[in-house]
């Protein structure tokens, strides 16, 4: 059975930037097993305040993830919060993938719960997996987890997708001065050894909650000038417009990305817009507040032209003008997805 709303937009909606609406994260878990520092700080969540009274249903996900297709939306990741956590997930991801349109469904997860889920996701239709992987040594891996990961359990999980058919799969490190700067070469050289693609992140200030400094900034440059100092990287075009990572051929074999939205903004094409996990629509990952799209769930078309509407005047440019910004609270990116 399809959805009610079909990809009827010839072309999509674009911002008041100029910028397409393309990319749709959906968040379906606001709380993590984890306690990363940069996304999650232990004590940092009030956990009285999260709970399923909150979170949308599969049908209202669905029917609001149709009404961005319809409006040029061709590729959706679910986020969170950690998407493992959200009971019968597999049953989203089918529900998903039968709407018209949509080409590529992907999941974000720290990979925890992989090992015992990668068949099923696989089964349901989900596309790719990105897997957060942010040290190879054990003891730092857990300290960067808050004191709750186990990096057996995350190897595990990835050697699974691998098992179930997902390949290659993105591996994501944030890097952070003076934690992790000694797990860039190995990180790489373990994951491309294994025909995965490593993707280095620049610490961001998302959020209130992490404490972030620009300080603690490891910038894209010095980290390319670890893997130049070994490899030799070749710049590779965007496979799509809006693609965030800067991707690299290394020699031999394999490729690298870098997300540089601190040291080397790219406002300037983004084209994702983000579902919270209990239904507002979030235009930029910096954003203070959301616009709820609950009241307008009851008629698809209402819907789909308060999406269009909300889209058009989009202004956001936060990464461009992260300087003179003002010091709004943001919202945090475990409730949006990353």
């Amino acid at each position: 059975m399809r959805t009610q709303l079909q990809a009827i937009a010839p072309s999509p909606v674009v911002d008041a930037l100029g910028r397409p609406l393309r990319d749709l994260r959906i968040s379906v878990m606001e709380t993590c097993n984890y306690r990363c520092p940069y996304c999650m700080p232990e004590g940092s969540v009030d956990e009285a305040s999260l709970g399923a009274k909150q979170r949308l249903d599969f049908d209202d996900i669905v029917q609001i993830a149709a009404a961005f297709v319809a409006q040029g939306v061709r590729k959706i990741r679910l986020t969170g919060g950690e998407p493992l956590l959200r009971r019968n997930l597999p049953e989203l991801i089918g529900l998903l993938k039968r709407i018209d349109g949509l080409e590529d469904l992907a999941l974000t997860t720290n990979g925890s719960l992989l090992a015992t889920q990668a068949q099923a996701l696989r089964q349901a239709g989900l596309d790719r997996i990105t897997v957060s992987v942010d040290a190879l040594d054990e003891t730092l891996f857990r300290h960067m987890s808050g004191g709750r990961g186990s990096l057996s359990q995350v190897l595990e999980g990835v050697a699974a997708a691998e098992r179930a058919g997902f390949g290659p799969i993105k591996i994501n490190c944030v890097v952070q001065r003076g934690l992790n700067e000694s797990q860039i070469l190995p990180l790489f050289e373990f994951f491309k050894n294994r025909g995965h693609v490593m993707r280095f992140i620049e610490y961001m200030d998302v959020g209130s909650c992490n404490g972030w400094l620009s300080t603690d900034v490891v910038p894209v440059s010095e980290i390319l000038a670890c893997l130049q100092s070994r490899y030799v990287l070749t710049p590779m075009a965007p496979t799509a417009p809006g693609e965030v990572a800067a991707r690299y051929a290394v020699s031999g074999s394999g490729e690298v990305g870098f997300i540089a939205s601190v040291s080397a903004p790219f406002c300037g094409d983004c084209n994702r817009a983000r579902l919270s996990v209990d239904g507002k629509l979030f235009t930029c990952l910096f954003a203070s507040a959301g616009f709820d799209l609950k009241p307008h769930l009851r008629s698809a078309e209402r819907l789909s032209t308060e999406i269009s509407t909300l889209w058009r005047h989009r202004t956001d440019r936060y990464s461009e003008i992260r300087h003179a910004a003002d010091a709004r609270k943001k919202i945090e990116m475990f409730f949006i997805g990353g």
